[in-house]
């Protein structure tokens, strides 16, 4: 218990805090304070990458083109039990090794939570390798276009977006503004189900590469003219990838703006969508997408509007991706507890309501042998106040006025004769009710420091980490709160 005191202890909250996970302001090494969260860059030796890719096993080819791709790309392990992506070109590829590792470091120099970042390199006689981080949930051309269980969900269609708006905001802002044939292969789910943008497209062109692989039909007009990319280029395949979200397919942008200009959008939308977004929301991104896919340059948005305008359609900010991708079984291992208690599952969804009922059903029983140690004083003039304060505090809580229930129980906290670990907990969810998740992250710690052994206490800790985007911290304490449960029950 003390590990986890001290770790949220409220002067490490303040400190630590990141952004929420829609916030773009500091995605630059994971948070400030997370500056050891990404490896640094390094030149692998080609045996190392040779070992570690079970000698560029065709079993481990993840690449959309397998062996017959020029360029493949591999699934591998490093000794430290690192999975990486290995990017093989072409013995024609890269001529000049200098200019191989000059890009290579300078796109290596990037570090940000919404990239596959690029961890090292090898450049050993013709051998010219990448080495990017591992992401697990394969494209978003899986997701979108050959689904298997569930399509992809309205809020994480958003998400995607936003997301890859502000991957690109960030490389413009580190002066690689430049991506090449950015297309729905090149955005990878991670190990929380989050979307990034593959490093690889941020290297200038080899000797044999194209900026543009995919069709004609769907590369920016200007590149068919100049054969250059510009910043505006990728923001037009941007627009491309905005139709793909809207609609779950692949359409040329000219065939999608003879819709739009004839006002058949809603043709464009994803028939499984239906029922599951506004009007509204699809009219704003159908919008944005023909902005993206004007035919002039200069007429389309940068990429700081671009997450402007996406910022304000979010949906379900507060659901971890990995929720509404439906992959949270595959990382249950490493993420989260096996299996969920009721309450465990009502933290994860960030469901209030039904953490309301469990705490009005558990009632104070696991208060006993805490708040009763002072009952002597029970009948003392402050004591019957403070009881009284909590008696309304309770009364409000039950009506679910939430306000009055956080009055209630501060003027029962601070009349200091009675610590009740209960009190703290209602008061936590009034706060996450009302808003206010820092206040009850307060609250829940509070409550484990007067019951260390308290589950509840872990499964509160856990709904406010949630509800401020921390989303690994909040699975390491909801996987707490599980085992907490289990040991008392097993007791």
């Amino acid at each position: 218990m003390g590990a986890r005191c001290s770790k949220f202890s409220l002067c490490w909250f303040h400190s630590h805090l990141k952004p929420s996970v829609l916030e773009s302001s500091d995605l630059e090494n994971g948070g400030k304070s997370d500056r050891n969260a990404f490896p640094s860059f390094t030149e692998f030796s080609f045996e190392q990458l040779r070992a570690a890719t079970s000698g560029f096993s065709s079993d481990n080819i993840v690449s959309e083109h397998g062996e017959k791709a020029p360029n493949v790309v591999y699934k591998g392990k490093l000794d430290n039990d690192h999975w990486i992506a290995v990017k093989r070109f072409n013995r024609l590829a890269w001529p000049d090794s200098r200019q191989f590792l000059e890009e290579a470091r300078t796109v290596g120099s990037l570090r940000s939570e919404r990239l596959a970042n690029l961890i090292g390199c090898c450049c050993e006689a013709e051998e010219r390798l990448l080495v990017a981080e591992f992401m697990p949930h394969e494209t978003l051309a899986k997701h979108l276009f050959h689904w298997e269980s569930q399509p992809m969900k309205w809020a994480m269609r958003l998400r995607v977006a936003l997301y890859l708006a502000q991957a690109l905001e960030y490389c413009g802002s580190k002066g690689r503004a430049l991506y090449h044939d950015l297309n729905a292969y090149r955005i990878l789910f991670d190990k929380d189900g989050n979307p990034r943008l593959s490093c690889f497209g941020l290297m200038k062109n080899s000797r044999d590469g194209k900026s543009y692989s995919t069709n004609l039909a769907f590369t920016p007009p200007e590149y068919l003219r100049t054969g250059r990319v510009t910043p505006e280029s990728v923001v037009y395949s941007f627009g491309t990838l905005l139709l793909d979200l809207l609609s779950g397919k692949h359409i040329p942008p000219s065939h999608a703006l003879d819709l739009i200009r004839g006002k058949n959008f809603l043709m464009l939308m994803d028939s499984a969508l239906e029922g599951h977004f506004s009007k509204d929301d699809g009219t704003e991104l159908v919008r944005l997408a023909s902005r993206c896919l004007q035919y002039e340059a200069r007429e389309r948005p940068n990429a700081k509007s671009l997450v402007t305008a996406l910022m304000s359609l979010q949906k379900e900010t507060e659901v971890p991706s990995y929720v509404l991708m439906g992959i949270r079984e595959e990382t249950a291992s490493s993420t989260l507890p096996l299996s969920l208690t009721p309450f465990g599952e009502a933290c994860l969804r960030m469901d209030l309501t039904a953490i309301h009922e469990i705490l009005e059903k558990i009632g104070y029983k696991d208060d006993e042998g805490i708040a009763n140690e002072l009952s002597f004083q029970m009948w003392t003039n402050q004591m019957q106040e403070t009881l009284n304060s909590k008696k309304h505090g309770d009364a409000a809580f039950r009506a679910k006025d939430f306000a009055t229930a956080i009055d209630c129980y501060t003027q029962f906290i601070d009349g200091g004769t009675m610590v009740s670990p209960t009190v703290y907990a209602r008061r936590c969810l009034s706060y996450l009710m009302s808003d206010m998740p820092q206040e009850a992250l307060g609250d829940a710690m509070q409550a484990q420091v007067v019951s260390p052994d308290w589950s509840t206490a872990s499964y509160l800790q856990a709904a406010c980490l949630f509800s401020l985007g921390m989303e690994t911290d909040a699975q390491e304490t909801l996987k707490d709160g599980t085992n907490l449960e289990a040991k008392r029950n097993k007791n």
